[in-house]
């Protein structure tokens, strides 16, 4: 190999290892605290269009202040026009499509009453960081890595076609995209190390820790394989607990968020969650505000995916 060739490899190795978080970031906790608030601290969605700007305003921004160029995926459903957001980093030849696609996403928009906090000011706000780690990482010829944030995950669009992330798959899967995977972040800021602090769906509780103070990487049989991938190169990376599930989709939440919409165009993909209602006793309440999330936690979850993410876009 040449000389060139091997400094160009040690210098994006290095630029790998500092942006994708290998390394503890001692100001990350602060950093998805200060999010969440200014995403999750009123309640945001259709119902009330005016905070639901503002966060997406905050989101835009956020991302154009990382050196991000922000793609606004605007539609309109109801007669409400709404929009995801999308950013990117990729290696792909001038006139070419991505050989392969990995999503990172989440949904920005709250549930009806409350501010949303933990569901799902958390996820976007790990999307947030996830994009500050990963930007000016060159992933390897013919990948492209997305960060996207989806609006309409909660009622009444839930499971419906108004959702952001069904009008985000279906595009890609209208455009003959090969989306590799989808990784979702839903609902990941509570933990708790008491005893009988986690629930689980009839059946499945013989197999897992009842200490909710772990992150689970979740999907349908469908997706088994990313299911094992993705947890075992977060447990490589990472000292925080993880479990995994994959079951059939009419398990108790297997289903419940937005991995579901690229699942159902035959794509690969799975949630990254704290379990949410087995385990978070204000979710969906007026009461998941952000002082109840544990950011330390977060931080190291944050973490522990941006290697997890960081061995997909090398692959290949």
């Amino acid at each position: 190999m040449s000389t060139l060739f091997n400094t160009t490899m040690a210098v994006l190795a290095a630029a790998l290892t500092a942006a994708a978080g290998a390394a503890p970031q001692a100001d990350l906790p602060a950093r998805l605290a200060a999010h969440v608030r200014q995403i999750a601290s009123s309640e945001h969605n259709t119902s009330t269009p005016a905070a639901l700007e503002k966060a997406a305003l905050y989101l835009e921004a956020t991302l154009a202040a990382q050196g991000y160029a922000v793609r606004r995926d605007e539609y309109t459903y109801d007669g409400r026009r709404v929009r995801n957001l999308e950013v990117s980093i990729a290696n792909i030849a001038p006139g070419k499509r991505p050989d392969h696609v990995y999503i990172v996403g989440a949904h920005y928009d709250s549930a009806p009453g409350t501010p949303g906090a933990n569901d799902n000011g958390s996820g976007t706000a790990a999307v947030l960081e996830l994009a500050r780690m990963f930007k000016g990482v060159v992933p390897v010829p013919g990948n492209e890595l997305r960060f996207v944030l989806f609006v309409n995950e909660e009622p009444p669009y839930f499971g419906g076609e108004g959702m952001g992330s069904r009008h985000h798959a279906r595009a890609l899967k209208a455009g003959g995209q090969h989306v590799e995977a989808a990784l979702i972040l839903e609902t990941i800021g509570y933990y708790s190390n008491a005893r009988n602090s986690q629930r689980y769906p009839p059946g499945v509780s013989a197999f897992y820790p009842d200490q909710g103070n772990f992150i689970a990487f979740v999907g349908t049989l469908g997706s088994s394989g990313l299911v094992r991938k993705t947890v075992a190169a977060f447990r490589k990376a990472s000292t925080f607990p993880a479990e995994s599930l994959a079951a059939p989709s009419f398990v108790k939440g297997v289903t419940w968020s937005d991995h579901t919409s690229y699942n159902k165009e035959g794509y690969d993909a799975i949630m990254i969650t704290d379990t949410a209602t087995m385990r978070y006793p204000h979710y969906h309440r007026g009461t998941d505000t952000p002082d109840k999330l544990d950011y330390a936690s977060m931080s190291k979850v944050v973490e522990g995916m941006a290697s997890v993410i960081q061995g997909m876009i090398q692959a290949r």
